[in-house]
């Protein structure tokens, strides 16, 4: 089955299309995951911290979403350690069928840009001649500024591994306009002119319910601009950032859908992990309280969004 149909079946089960972003933002998670901590001192001893908080998330949240997002960066900055925390954490979710949306922006030319779709979607050679999955993610975010030969061995991995990409196409912050609005000679816009390559690619690699594996990122926050990328991209589908804590709503994320009801998987991360609750609350609460906080907040963005778009797509499969 199609990377993305396996995406779409868990939106299905689950009536949500949202996906809750794994950003373990260590000076916000609760102070109970930072008592009894062997080597508080050590990196290890923050990286236990991470682990333990998402495997709480992810056994507090997998029946009721069809995926999580982990932000590698919020891993990376503690080395070695951090990106084992990752790791095993993608595993983690696997394990309890989740898809997983691995958030790394990876871009680069040739070998490098090779290097890095086989590390994070495709496989990866030892030193007898085996070859082993090593990350192993469902989908992964790239950024295509480097040009369409940057893309080319993300497309390839996917093709070869049955998986996914986003690729960067209108973004959700403030400033993207200062280089996604720019127009180009040909009369579209930077984000246009991605657009029209990502859907070339996703012709390619469609599943049974019509849609591509070839996705993109298209913010929340520009619901007009949205609107405009659906119709240049209509087999690709969306991951969608911007919602809640960034300033979008139920609303502004209809564009990014079909009439179907799919087409888009809309992320929250901050409004889920930590939005709901104070600073102190956060430092004062048992583990049962915060976790039952973050199932509360899970259970509300799928309430807002699917009643939203149940209200104007009528012809809605789930």
């Amino acid at each position: 089955m199609n990377i993305v149909d396996n995406l779409i079946e868990n939106i299905i089960k689950t009536k949500n299309p949202s996906v809750i972003g794994l950003d373990p933002d260590v000076r916000k998670i609760p102070q109970c995951y930072k008592a009894n901590i062997a080597r508080p001192e050590k990196l290890d001893g923050i990286c236990e911290v991470i682990y333990k908080f998402n495997c709480d998330i992810i056994d507090t949240v997998y029946d009721i979403v069809p995926a999580v997002k982990p932000q590698i960066a919020f891993y990376e900055k503690y080395g070695s350690c951090g990106f084992m925390a990752f790791e095993k954490t993608v595993s983690y979710a696997k394990s309890k069928g989740l898809i997983v949306i691995e958030d790394a922006k990876r871009n680069d030319i040739g070998n490098t840009a090779e290097a890095y779709a086989n590390g994070h979607l495709g496989k990866v050679e030892l030193l007898d001649g085996s070859v082993i999955s090593a990350i192993d993610a469902d989908f992964l975010t790239v950024s295509p500024y480097l040009g369409v030969d940057s893309i080319v061995p993300f497309i390839d991995a996917c093709r070869n591994n049955n998986k996914g990409i986003f690729v960067l196409v209108k973004t959700s912050n403030a400033l993207s306009g200062v280089i996604q609005d720019v127009v180009a000679e040909n009369g579209f816009t930077i984000s246009q002119n991605i657009a029209r390559y990502v859907s070339e690619q996703s012709e390619q690699q469609k599943g049974k319910y019509g849609y591509s594996a070839i996705g993109a990122v298209v913010g929340a926050t520009y619901p007009v601009e949205a609107k405009t990328l659906r119709k240049i991209m209509p087999f690709s589908f969306f991951l969608v950032p911007g919602y809640g804590v960034q300033g979008a709503d139920a609303e502004d994320i209809l564009p990014c859908f079909k009439c179907d009801g799919l087409g888009a998987i809309v992320n929250s991360s901050r409004g889920v992990l930590f939005a709901h609750m104070t600073d102190d609350e956060r430092n004062s609460c048992t583990h049962e309280e915060y976790l039952s906080n973050v199932r509360t907040a899970c259970l509300k963005m799928q309430s807002n969004i699917y009643s939203m778009l149940r209200k104007n797509h009528k012809e809605m499969i789930y």
